[in-house]
């Protein structure tokens, strides 16, 4: 299909220039456009019909990876300079994880994590992520007031946020930790597909190399990106075993609802579900203690 008539095109060289542009509309007749790859298919199917495009691809102040007491990642920061970012550390490798097979090369070459997260597509790994990790979102309005949301509160619910209709996301920050470790990995009909299930966990070790601190969400499910309270709490005191991972992915499989559709019945979610979460724990152990 082709999209419906497209008054305007801008793109501005600064943040404040962008936040005037979208100031100037009413809300939804103009739309932030990060790398494209999801709301490029939603205008041409005419799922968003905005009289104005502003791309935000010159924003140099929305890009990059720094580091200092937390990790810092601009919003327009692509999947392919997170997937080979050094400056990631163990509490945040499940970041790594995910960029990696996100999409098809050329989603991973354009597509941003500040655009996968405001879209909040209900099978996207990095809105899983961002929430497993406790990712802080950091917007700024028109006025140049500022507000900063964790991922449970930003990411509302497939395809909802809390970012204000004139507001912009400028950047993620994610909190560093000694003797802490993420994973994510997903499970699709192909390598680098939407996952049918997706797992993450971040894990924080005591000096007896116990779980004092636990983080686990899902992709792939039919309420979108969420948080597994259950497996968070039935994780915590687990030197690693398989066993003890082993039931507190029970306890995720007994309180997450799990959809059939034509890729995968319920039962299969299920059993993907303590599959990847051994994997992913078992991982996100390791690069706790060190050892990767």
């Amino acid at each position: 299909m082709y999209p419906a008539i497209i008054e305007d095109y801008q793109r501005p060289g600064t943040l404040q220039e962008a936040i005037a542009i979208l100031s100037s509309y009413e809300p939804g007749d103009a739309i932030f456009m990060a790398g494209g790859q999801s709301v490029m298919q939603a205008m041409k199917s005419r799922m968003v019909r905005p009289r104005c495009v502003v791309d935000l691809q010159a924003i140099a102040e929305l890009k990059g990876i720094t580091t200092d007491s937390a990790l810092r990642t601009g919003a327009m920061t692509r999947y392919v300079e997170i997937a080979g970012a050094s400056a990631i550390g163990s509490a945040n490798a499940a970041l790594r994880d995910a960029a990696q097979h996100v999409g098809d090369r050329q989603v991973r070459n354009r597509g941003t994590i500040g655009g996968s997260c405001c879209w909040n597509y209900v099978a996207s790994c990095m809105p899983a992520v961002t929430l497993g990790l406790g990712a802080s979102f950091h917007l700024l309005d028109a006025t140049g007031q500022t507000r900063t949301l964790l991922a449970d509160d930003f990411l509302l619910g497939p395809l909802e946020t809390a970012r204000g209709d004139h507001e912009i996301l400028t950047h993620l920050t994610f909190e560093t930790a000694p003797r802490t470790g993420s994973a994510y990995k997903k499970w699709g009909l192909v390598t680098d597909s939407l996952p049918v299930v997706g797992v993450c966990m971040k894990l924080s070790l005591d000096a007896a190399g116990r779980c004092s601190a636990a983080r686990m969400s899902l992709s792939g499910l039919s309420a979108g990106a969420q948080r597994a309270p259950a497996g968070e709490a039935a994780l915590l005191g687990s030197d690693g075993s398989s066993d003890s991972v082993a039931r507190a992915l029970e306890a995720v499989v007994d309180t997450v609802e799990c959809h059939a559709d034509k890729w995968a019945d319920a039962s299969y979610r299920q059993q993907l579900i303590r599959t990847l979460g051994q994997e992913v724990a078992a991982t996100a152990f390791a690069r706790a203690r060190g050892e990767q």
